[in-house]
């Protein structure tokens, strides 16, 4: 199959219309459509795939986004590098609303999502350190070459949604090391790497959770004016990282599934 794109953006609106010569994928999966079509266009001489994560009008809440629809679909295309930019709270208080983290685990709180392909058979994968090490360094020196304040390293706790987390639910997480909490890094990270796909996640703070912020609680109004505000910068950091990614890959991610046999479709 002649790739379409080899990089991928999962994320919110804005970044599609500033790829170079975009069009239009309908890409149909075994596990349904994806959240929407896919745009391909071309990035610092890559063709990179972008993938409304919720679809442009945001019809699809946290936990009833198509994640498998939406992995395979990009792998589909041809895409093995993946980065998802995200809002998420903050969990500690010097992460106010604007700041960048780029994190480097993972604790799973969601239930009842479609979180696996595995189907039948043993298909374990090794999940240890559930981003790429190679998206992630290109993300950091990238940051730094343009001068963007970045946390490089933190543990995102991703919870159902869509309701945000109660006081005593956003200590406990703190409690539990959380860096920063979100409604949609999971099953997303885990999908990636059953497709032996690299997966980088890069978060935007849109507020103190709960259990931080003593004034008042979250509200949607406040997390969509933050990232909104917060669009420019965001897309900054995406464009310039992909160029800097490793156009050959020598990082885990690629051999995940060497040496096992996936009772799921690989495209």
């Amino acid at each position: 199959m002649t790739s379409t794109a080899d990089v991928a953006v999962i994320g919110g609106s804005g970044l599609y219309s500033l790829l170079d010569g975009a069009r239009e994928h309908r890409v149909d999966t075994p596990y349904g459509p994806p959240s929407d079509a896919v745009t391909v266009g071309q990035v610092a001489g890559r063709r990179v795939a972008f993938l409304p994560r919720h679809g442009r009008d945001h019809r699809h809440p946290p936990h009833l986004i198509p994640y498998r629809a939406n992995l395979w679909a990009l792998r589909s295309l041809g895409v093995r590098q993946i980065l998802a930019p995200c809002a998420v709270g903050g969990l500690r208080a010097e992460l106010g609303a604007g700041s960048f983290v780029l994190p480097d685990q993972l604790v799973d709180r969601t239930s009842g999502r479609e979180r696996s392909y595995v189907e039948s058979g043993a298909v374990h994968v090794n999940f240890a350190d559930p981003y790429c090490p190679a998206g992630r360094r290109a993300v950091r020196e990238t940051a730094d070459v343009i001068g963007m304040p970045l946390s490089s390293a933190g543990t995102v706790v991703v919870i159902d949604g869509p309701r945000f987390s109660t006081r005593a639910e956003s200590r406990w997480y703190a409690a539990a090391g959380g860096t920063v909490i979100n409604m949609t890094g999971a099953p997303e990270a885990a999908l990636a790497r059953e497709l032996a796909l690299c997966y980088t996640s890069i978060a935007l703070v849109t507020d103190l959770d709960a259990g931080v912020d003593g004034d008042h609680g979250v509200t949607q109004e406040e997390v969509f004016r933050v990232f909104k505000d917060n669009t420019e910068r965001m897309r900054g950091l995406l464009l310039a990282t992909i160029a800097n990614l490793p156009a050959e890959r020598t990082c885990p991610c690629a051999t995940a599934l060497d040496g096992m046999r996936p009772s799921y479709p690989l495209p």
